[in-house]
Formats: C-alpha cells, sequence, structure tokens
C-alpha cells in the first residue's frame, strides 16, 4: 500500500493525492471550489410502474432472475421486481461482482433511467447498491462532482465535507469581500453559499433547490471573476512599473515605407498604427493585442512598428507559428522593406546549418535589425544585439513559456501580439484585461465577401466540375483535405490520396501538394508555383489555414467541413476573396454530422463577420475552449458566464476600488481562488 503523506488535505495516500491533482485539486481551499455537476434525488423511492421514461429515478427492487446473453453481443441481463411491476435491467460491460451482486433474491436500490427497450421497460448500467429492507433514506439531494478514473462520488464527497468542516474550525471560510461590496452587489456571504452548493437543505426538491442555488451561484461567478479581474490588473499595474526603451515615432523610415506602399492605409489601419505608436514612445513595456478580421491588414501595421524600433536603433522581432506563414510575413517585410536598406534575418527549423549561422550571427552583431521565423527564433542559439520589440502572430497558438521565451531574448521589450480570431468584448473584458487592445474593424477597399455554399458529399463530382470551369477561365483553387485530429499519419495518407484522386480527375490542370511533414524547401517550391500560376489546384493540409496570399485563387473546397472547428473554416474562407474576382468557399460535408457540426456549418453559412462568428463561436464552445485556455496559461473560468455582461462589468469595477480602496483584501481574495496560477496572467 502506498506511504501516506501529508498534503494540502492532510495525510492521504500518494496515489490519491495524484488523481485529485489531475482535477487541479491540491488542498482544502481547491476542495472547496470544487463544486458540484448536478444534484441526484436519492430522497425517495419511485415504483418501478410510475417511473417516468427517460427521467433518472430511484427504485428499490428485488432480483427475479439473472443471465449472460451472447447475442447481440456479450451482456447481463436481470429481470428485477417491486410490489407494483417488473423490467429488464442491461449491463453491456460487467464484472464477475456485479453478476455476484444481481444474484436472484439480492435486494437493491437502482439509481438511473428507465425506457422502452427490446425487452420492454429496461434500466441499462444504472448506478446498484445492496440494501436491507427498510434502510433509511438520505434527507437531502446528492450532488455530483466533476472527476476522474478511479475517483468514486462517494470519495470525492467525503474529501469535500472533510475539507469543509476543517476550513469552518480553522475560520478559513472568512469572507474575503468587504460588507459595502456585498450589499452594493446583493451578495450572499461566501460561507453561506459553498455550504448551500455542497450541502444542499433537506427536503428541497431539485427546481427548490434550483431556485436557492441562483443566488449561491452568482455569489460564485462573481467572485470567480473579481479574482481574475484583480490578478490581470495587478499584472497590468507590475508591467507599467518596469522599464523599457522609449521608442518615439521618428518619422524617418515609416514615412519612406507609406510613400512606397501601392496602397493607402485604411482609417481602422491608420487608427491602430497610432495607438501602437504611442505606446512604444513610452519608457514601460508595451503589451498590445492587434485583433482583425481575416485579410484587414494586420501586416502592414506590425511591419511600422517593427521600423519605430529600427527608427530609434533597436531591434525588432516577428513570430508565427508555422513555415508558410512565417516564410510569407519574411518575404512580405523583405520586400517592402529591402529598398530602404534593412536586413530582415528569416529563421525557420529547414534551414542548413551554414545559412543558420550566418543568420545568427547579422541578429547578434546587429547587422540584421529584424528577425522572421518560426519557433526557431526562441532556440537557445539566438541572441539579440539589442531587441526592442517582439511582435507574435496568432499569438494564442503558442504556449506561455514560448512567448516568455521570445520576450526574454531582449531586456523588457514591447511586446505586440496579433490575432485574426476575433476576441469578443465581454472575453476581451475577461481573459486580455492585462493587455491594451486595438481593432482594425475596417476591410481594406475592393475586398468582396466570400460566397459560401454547403454541399453534401455525395455530389462531390458536381464539385469537381465545378474547379475545372474555374481554371479553365483563368482562375486558381485550393481543396483542403478533412482535419484527423487523431492521427498526423493518417491526415497525411488522406491527402496523398486526394491529391492523386484530384491529379485523376483533372488531367488538364497542374495538382500540387503541400502538408505540414514536407521539408521547408519542397513546400517553399510548391506555394512558389502556386502563387507564380503554374499549378492551378492545391491540395493542402490546415498548413494553409493562416497568412497564404495568392489573389488569383477563387475557389476554395474544405472536404470534410463538419470535422473543423468555426476559427479555423472562417481563416480558410479567407484565403479566397483576395483579387477583384467573385469567389467562392464550397463546405463539402457528411451525409449525417452531428449536432454541434452542423451547428458550425450553420453559422459559417450564414456568416462573414469575424466578431459575429467569434461570439456565437464563444456561445457554442465555451471561454476555455475559445481561447485555448490550457495552452496559454490563462487559468479558465469554471463557473463565470462570460455572457452575463452585467456580472463582468461589476466585476471590473469592484476589483479597481479594492485594488485601490483595499489591497489586502484583494490580495486574500485572489488567494482563495487562484492561489500560486495568478502569474500565469503576466503573460
Amino acid at each position: 500500500m502506498a506511504k501516506a503523506e501529508p498534503s494540502g488535505f492532510g495525510n492521504i495516500s500518494q496515489p490519491l493525492a495524484a488523481k485529485l491533482a489531475k482535477l487541479g485539486l491540491h488542498c482544502d481551499a481547491d476542495l472547496i471550489l470544487h463544486l458540484p455537476l448536478r444534484y441526484e434525488d436519492e430522497t425517495q423511492i419511485v415504483p418501478l410502474a410510475e417511473a417516468p421514461e427517460g427521467l433518472p429515478v430511484q427504485v428499490e427492487v428485488e432480483v427475479f432472475s439473472t443471465d449472460i446473453a451472447y447475442r447481440p453481443r456479450r451482456q447481463l441481463i436481470s429481470r428485477v421486481r417491486d410490489d407494483s411491476g417488473m423490467i429488464a435491467v442491461r449491463l453491456l460491460n460487467f464484472y464477475p461482482s456485479q453478476q455476484k451482486q444481481f444474484a436472484p433474491g439480492a435486494r437493491l436500490r437502482l439509481y438511473g433511467e428507465v425506457r422502452d427497450g427490446y425487452f420492454g421497460p429496461e434500466m441499462v448500467h444504472p448506478r446498484a447498491k445492496a440494501v436491507l429492507p427498510g434502510a433509511s433514506l438520505p434527507e437531502a439531494l446528492t450532488p455530483v462532482y466533476p472527476t476522474t478514473a478511479g475517483l468514486s462520488q462517494l470519495m470525492l464527497r467525503k474529501l469535500i465535507l472533510t475539507s469543509l468542516a476543517r476550513a469552518e474550525e480553522q475560520g478559513d471560510l472568512v469572507d474575503t469581500l468587504p460588507k459595502d461590496l456585498r450589499a452594493a452587489q446583493s451578495l450572499m456571504p461566501f460561507d453561506a453559499a459553498v455550504r448551500m452548493l455542497h450541502l444542499p437543505p433537506a427536503a428541497l426538491t431539485p427546481e427548490a433547490l434550483e431556485q436557492r442555488n441562483r443566488d449561491a451561484w452568482r455569489r460564485i461567478r462573481f467572485d470567480e471573476l473579481l479574482a481574475q479581474q484583480i490578478s490581470l490588473r495587478r499584472a497590468y499595474a507590475a508591467r507599467r512599473a518596469r522599464t523599457s526603451p522609449a521608442l518615439p515615432a521618428r518619422g524617418s523610415l515609416t514615412a519612406r515605407l507609406l510613400k512606397e506602399l501601392p496602397f493607402r492605409l485604411t482609417g481602422a489601419q491608420q487608427r491602430t498604427w497610432l495607438e501602437i505608436a504611442n505606446d512604444l514612445a513610452q519608457a514601460h513595456p508595451m503589451q498590445r493585442l492587434l485583433q482583425g478580421d481575416v485579410g484587414s491588414g494586420k501586416t502592414i501595421v506590425a511591419a511600422l512598428a517593427l521600423l519605430q524600433a529600427v527608427e530609434n536603433g533597436w531591434q525588432g522581432a516577428l513570430m508565427a507559428p508555422t513555415e508558410i506563414l512565417a516564410e510569407q510575413h519574411w518575404r512580405k517585410l523583405s520586400s517592402w522593406l529591402a529598398p530602404l536598406g534593412i536586413e530582415v534575418a528569416w529563421l525557420s527549423g529547414s534551414l542548413k546549418k551554414a545559412q543558420k549561422q550566418t543568420m545568427l550571427s547579422a541578429l547578434r552583431e546587429g547587422r540584421a535589425a529584424l528577425a522572421v521565423g518560426t519557433h526557431a527564433l526562441i532556440e537557445e542559439a539566438v541572441e539579440f544585439e539589442r531587441l526592442g520589440l517582439a511582435v507574435v502572430d496568432e499569438q494564442h497558438r503558442f504556449g506561455v513559456r514560448q512567448r516568455l521565451a521570445l520576450r526574454h531574448k531582449g531586456t523588457s521589450p514591447h511586446q505586440l501580439m496579433m490575432s485574426a480570431t476575433p476576441i469578443p468584448r465581454t472575453l476581451a473584458m475577461s481573459y486580455y484585461a492585462d493587455l491594451d487592445v486595438s481593432v482594425i474593424d475596417e476591410m481594406p477597399p475592393g475586398r468582396k465577401p466570400v460566397l459560401t455554399k454547403l454541399v453534401v458529399e455525395a455530389r462531390r463530382d458536381e464539385v469537381v466540375a465545378r474547379i475545372r470551369d474555374a481554371c479553365a477561365q483563368g482562375r486558381q483553387a485550393y481543396w483542403v483535405c478533412p482535419l484527423i485530429e487523431e492521427s498526423e499519419t493518417l491526415q497525411l495518407k488522406t491527402a496523398i490520396e486526394t491529391f492523386e484522386r484530384l491529379g485523376a480527375e483533372l488531367p488538364d490542370l497542374n495538382v500540387g501538394l503541400v502538408h505540414g511533414r514536407l521539408k521547408g524547401a519542397e513546400k517553399a517550391a510548391v506555394m512558389a508555383a502556386f502563387v507564380a500560376g503554374e499549378v492551378q489546384v492545391l491540395v493542402a493540409t490546415t498548413v494553409i489555414e493562416v497568412g497564404v496570399d495568392v489573389p488569383n485563387a477563387s475557389l476554395m473546397v474544405i472536404e470534410h467541413a463538419e470535422r473543423f472547428g468555426l476559427s479555423q473554416l472562417h481563416q480558410l474562407r479567407g484565403r479566397v476573396g483576395r483579387g477583384a474576382a467573385e469567389s467562392a468557399c464550397i463546405l463539402l460535408y457528411a451525409q449525417r454530422p452531428g449536432e454541434t457540426a452542423r451547428a458550425r456549418l450553420k453559422i459559417i453559412y450564414e456568416n462573414n463577420d469575424g466578431f459575429e462568428i467569434a461570439r456565437q463561436d464563444l456561445h457554442l464552445r465555451g471561454p476555455g475552449e475559445f481561447v485555448g485556455a490550457r495552452q496559454s496559461g490563462v487559468p479558465l473560468l469554471r463557473y463565470a458566464d462570460l455572457e452575463d455582461d452585467a456580472l463582468v462589468e461589476a466585476a471590473r469595477v469592484a476589483a479597481e476600488a479594492l485594488l485601490r480602496e483595499q489591497p489586502d483584501a484583494a490580495a486574500r481574495h485572489v488567494e482563495r481562488w487562484l492561489g500560486g496560477r495568478g502569474e500565469l496572467l503576466k503573460v
């Protein structure tokens, strides 16, 4: 048996502590804030004849017979009865102990749903407990908690109640919010809220509990939002206290670039550039998020910011998540900046050793004013002479430590993050409260909306004919292969098969293939041929999701579109519609997509506005999944609803007031909710 050792819960075994750690539970305070998903009513016994279909109920029965059936599959089938009738119980996967539990004559309490089945009314895999006749019933509803494999509800409930009792005894449930704040927000006391949720009063029906729970949950959600807001604002204040190089707008290089550009900046681009330029002029580090829909022109704004650093004698770096996107940034920046005499270094994993050494020495010695690259930019060997500005594109795709690593290449450089996944307002207020946010909310003139079509996969031949027609008119097309997250090898196989099939179906056209496993040089050659128009149809995996800019491509086909997320679909669709021709995006979907997939396809079909798509995506997925909270290090909001604008705003205002007037109370509140995790918010 594992040796018991001290933990934040007292003495518990190491394996048990490991299971709790999987749920993010490390001490009594964590367990107290591990709140129920729902409640089950085990306070009453329902006669079998009165059990409503499809609703969970508790019945008390005697086992009449038990047999193992082998068709259509091996399963345990018991007939159980009470005074009102008889039903079947089926266990599809069972152990010898369960077979023994359902021995004829056994008296059991079963909790589950009664449904019509092959054998008549039945319960499939109900929870079963052996009882003696006349055994007492619980007096209150039973909470059901989020758990993990090997950690039973019974054990979790026992641990939570022990932690609750210990906290009460030690005075750890004292309220962290001042009375006036509680009164102003009509909030119930913290200890009453957690007791209500963990220990619902006896004799409350689920409906009555729902009513009583509203106040308790409101207190919990407010507290969680408040903790996050305080932590983010403290991080913001700490950043403002640090010193960075002041990089005022000198105009010597930026003015020359603007004069040479073949297009004029939109009003939104001018506004966001001015906001960034003002930040760079300050002697504390900028930390700004530049948002803009697909094709809104974020790259030129980033180029102007990088030039402002160079004008002041400092270096800049731009990091992107994929080699295709990073290389496109490098080519674009080089074409804009080479006429100004500025060297832009290129760093990626596919560079040959000699090329890499040349780039590294150019950066280390300051000959290269700018560097563009993938994760290769944060390798240990990369040194800058004096890094003044770090730009991270598609920032949500990088982990916390990766973003930190780039920042550590300089001494407190300014940081600009860019995202083509627009963040809804409430989410920005909550997750990005420590950032300044700039939004490019205007598209360059001439950009036409892309026509989106939903086509069932059975009509694939018609789609191939559409590609043939478009290419006959001198246009080009993308064909994106299905997303197979569980296997990169399988995804690659599908891409190769699609490439070969389209090559056979379109013998008069040059079909190219690009995927993540290609070497950098091969990938670059295929992309260059597509840009030059030598390849008419590009078969690709999602490596082309961001950054690829081929104005002549007017048709995008996404195969098995139901497997993609909304952000990916919107990004992929944004690869077309960049030229003067009418463009279309065809979403090929399976005959019977699931309910969530159908909802996603409906949203992308009905909307071209990235912000509206993002708002509906947030509603569909929840905040944690939307911003990639687990990867980015932002603590996931477990209970707060970010669509409750009023509560988010109230928490924001309260956080500012507490930090200003009662910083000790603010610190205690953050400690209760975040413990040491608040540090992650600083990046």
